[in-house]
């Protein structure tokens, strides 16, 4: 039997559902009704509309794991992830970029959880990059967050999950410049 879940679970994965798939201007009126609570509820479980946005960023925010395979391999595997992601239903791009440009407000806490994103993203290929030997790990680790910026933008704007392959690409030949193992 599977356990029933929280009101706080059920509000916050609806909440994620929705703000995902159409944007943080949704209502809480339409997030209540779809978790099957009240709005009182909701507002018990979270202050405000601002509060439950935070929470479904906080809830998004992960860490990407590093296996045992070659630093390059854990790289160009991840736009590998990115042009799966790209092919399934319901993508939108990244949830952080677009509550920011939704919200439109340097002050929300969006702001800051999606800079807390882009920085562990760029930390993770920093260490990886570091770990392969690369030369300017700090500076080639901004410059993958870059492609793959660039390959969800072109992912949504021209319905191609294909663009990841050409941001691997791009990937491949950095590291080979920076003077990492990459494989064939």
């Amino acid at each position: 039997m599977t356990p029933r879940k929280s009101t706080t679970e059920r509000i916050l994965e609806t909440a994620d559902r929705l703000f995902y798939g159409q944007g943080t201007a949704i209502g809480v009126d339409t997030i209540a009704a779809e978790a099957g609570v009240s709005k009182r509820t909701l507002y018990n479980h979270y202050p405000g509309k601002d509060a439950l946005i935070a929470a479904y960023l906080q809830r998004r925010l992960r860490l990407i794991p590093t296996s045992d395979k070659p630093p390059a391999q854990q790289i160009l595997d991840e736009f590998d992830r990115l042009e799966r992601a790209f092919a399934a239903d319901g993508f939108r791009g990244c949830a952080f970029v677009n509550a920011v440009a939704e919200l439109k407000d340097p002050q929300h806490a969006a702001n800051a959880l999606a800079l807390q994103f882009k920085d562990l993203r760029r930390q993770w290929f920093r260490g990886l990059l570091e770990r392969g030997g690369a030369a300017d790990s700090d500076g080639l680790s901004l410059q993958l967050l870059l492609l793959v910026d660039g390959a969800i933008a072109a992912a949504l704007v021209r319905n191609d999950p294909t663009v990841a392959r050409a941001a691997r690409d791009a990937a491949r030949v950095l590291l080979q410049a920076a003077g990492m193992e990459v494989p064939t």
